[in-house]
């Protein structure tokens, strides 16, 4: 007897597989690829901390290069400054500066700073080139000064700060007769 035919159909499970999942088991690992890795591994492990010292090194020989770099440049101007003072005109002038040297026959004038406070403030206020209208009345602190000077009672001892036996100083003498007046 004859078998009916039957047809066999094929099942397929149909499951969604990403691109990632077909990759991964289309890779066949050999042992010569297992070996390969093992020492890429190896080496990473070795190599990364010489690796590590040899950038930390680099570093530090930036940083001294710097340091050098620097030393050099004040070298430098210390050798500027060694030249200078080897020049005779700049001592004058330094000891001119610095220590109110004249040469003879010279008068040196010897200015000082009287004004108040508010106005030496001003001085540091910042450099403009427009016209400003000056803080402090100068022609007033003249007048003044001149009429200070006229009529003070304080004879040059007392005002120099030498004062006659008998009298402190800052004090003003008390005014005696003059004979034959």
């Amino acid at each position: 007897m004859a078998q009916p035919r039957t047809r066999r159909v094929p099942v397929t499970l149909t499951t969604e597989e990403s691109g990632t999942g077909r990759w991964l088991r289309g890779i066949r690992f050999s042992g010569f690829s297992l070996v390969m890795m093992g020492l890429l591994v190896v080496a990473v492990l070795i190599l990364a901390p010489s690796l590590s010292s040899l950038i930390q090194q680099r570093q530090q020989i930036a940083d001294q290069q710097k340091a050098v770099d620097a030393l050099s440049a004040q070298v430098n101007g210390l050798k500027e400054q060694r030249a200078r003072w080897n020049d005779p005109s700049y001592i004058r002038s330094q000891a001119r500066d610095r220590l109110y040297y004249v040469m003879p026959g010279e008068v040196s004038y010897l200015v000082i700073d009287d004004r108040p406070p508010a106005a030496k403030a001003a001085d540091n206020a910042p450099v403009s080139s427009k016209l400003q209208k000056t803080e402090t009345d100068w022609v007033g602190t003249l007048f003044g000064s001149f009429m200070g000077a006229g009529l003070s009672e304080a004879t040059p001892d007392q005002l120099d700060g030498k004062a006659p036996a008998g009298t402190t100083p800052g004090t003003t003498p008390t005014p005696t007769s003059t004979p034959g007046g």
